[in-house]
């Protein structure tokens, strides 16, 4: 199947493009920019799927950027199409032919008249990729997208509430391009906590095929634009799903899915290691109470022993309450490691985990929301030149 790729930060303009996609053949990634990066890779390294064929540049990025931009695809992935959202003038015209571009789409074009500008631009693409070299068709797809697991030594402390928000303000990032899958194979509560009752589970997907086309077929979508694949009904069936399986359906997942976060069980159980193989980060969730704290420091302290520890990591304390009786300077200098966001004590939390509508969902005004909010930023494709020493500066909402 094509599969078209956007760079825009106007969200009209987004929603436009994917209902004109929606009537052909693929699927749209999207990065919500209003400029571009200085190498091609930051979003060619981020394609998951089928390889591209139309790359749509929004109209809110500046034309020279835009034709500079090109002309380093063109250069190194000549077989895709790409389409420039700007009004045409004819020094324009000549400029963008001359980088490689292949259509000029005006800003005010209708979502018919930009499906066949779309459409025009893929089968161009289409014909020069039937002849281009194997090597240079794998070059714009076939990559991985973010496994991410939302992790605790010791259960109690709001990891799933935490993985379901997270996935579904990913998925305003990325719509229909996060998966939420629950490894918390006896006791996990994913389905509940977004009001799913699902007809398939992670037992089938291990046990039956897992190519692209039966992969969605045990996936459960849900209202925010998120599929979920959910734990085993029975307690029980945890015990005939196998490390290697798990394994090989997170690896299937990462080649579909921009995001897949991951909701684990507590502890470091094998199922939880298998998860860590593939982890491109990791969020780790802690409660206001030692046992909490002293059970991450302990996780953190096995898994740097096993080398296991993915290169981008993401405290959170959960619950916080100036009232238990330690700090989070406390907690920083029992685990090691700074925290990066604290969420507070919300009674709106465990009121929305209860009618299974996670609050980045509903929409709520809420310290606790913004939090969750921030901690969804930490995972926004970009490429920006900021100082990286800024990645683990405390969030606190209050």
């Amino acid at each position: 199947m094509s599969r078209y790729a956007l760079v825009t930060a106007d969200s009209g303009y987004e929603h436009l493009v994917r209902l004109a996609v929606a009537g052909l053949p693929g699927l749209l990634q999207s990065f919500q920019a209003d400029y571009l990066p200085t190498d091609v890779d930051d979003i060619f390294g981020q394609l998951v799927g089928d390889p591209l064929e139309v790359l749509i540049l929004g109209p809110d990025l500046k034309p020279e950027e835009a034709l500079a931009f090109a002309s380093v695809v063109d250069a190194a992935h000549p077989h895709v199409s790409v389409v420039l959202t700007a009004t045409p003038t004819p020094d324009l015209a000549l400029a963008a032919m001359r980088a490689g571009i292949r259509d000029l789409i005006p800003p005010d074009t209708s979502m018919e008249g930009l499906r066949a500008h779309i459409e025009q631009a893929r089968a161009a693409a289409e014909t020069r990729r039937a002849a281009a070299p194997p090597a240079d068709d794998a070059a714009a797809g076939g990559g991985r997208g973010r496994v991410i697991p939302v992790m605790s030594p010791k259960g109690g402390v709001g990891k799933t509430t935490i993985a379901t928000n997270l996935a579904v303000g990913l998925a305003k990032l990325a719509p229909l391009s996060v998966v939420l899958v629950d490894l918390d194979l006896q006791f996990g509560d994913v389905a509940s906590g977004l009001m799913l009752t699902p007809e398939r589970s992670v037992l089938d997907a291990v046990s039956g095929p897992v190519d692209s086309l039966s992969l969605k077929t045990y996936l459960t979508p849900h209202d925010t634009q998120i599929y979920a694949l959910c734990a085993p009904r029975n307690p029980a069936d945890a015990d005939r799903i196998t490390t290697g399986s798990v394994s090989d359906l997170i690896d299937r997942l990462a080649s579909e899915f921009q995001y897949v976060v991951i909701d684990t069980s507590p502890g470091l159980g094998e199922h939880v290691l298998a998860t860590l193989e593939h982890a491109t980060d990791v969020v780790w969730v802690c409660g206001m109470d030692i046992p909490s704290v002293r059970g991450l420091k302990s996780g953190l302290e096995i898994l740097e022993e096993l080398h296991m520890l993915p290169e981008n990591r993401h405290v959170v304390v959960n619950m916080a309450d100036r009232k238990a009786g330690i700090t989070v300077q406390d907690i920083e200098a029992t685990i090691g490691v700074p925290v990066d966001i604290i969420l507070p004590r919300s009674r709106q939390l465990p009121l929305a985990t209860n009618r299974g509508v996670p609050v980045l969902q509903d929409g709520l005004r809420d310290p606790v929301a913004k939090g969750l909010r921030r901690l969804v930023e930490r995972f926004r494709p970009q490429w920006d030149e900021r100082d990286h020493k800024q990645l683990h500066r405390r969030a606190v909402f209050q």
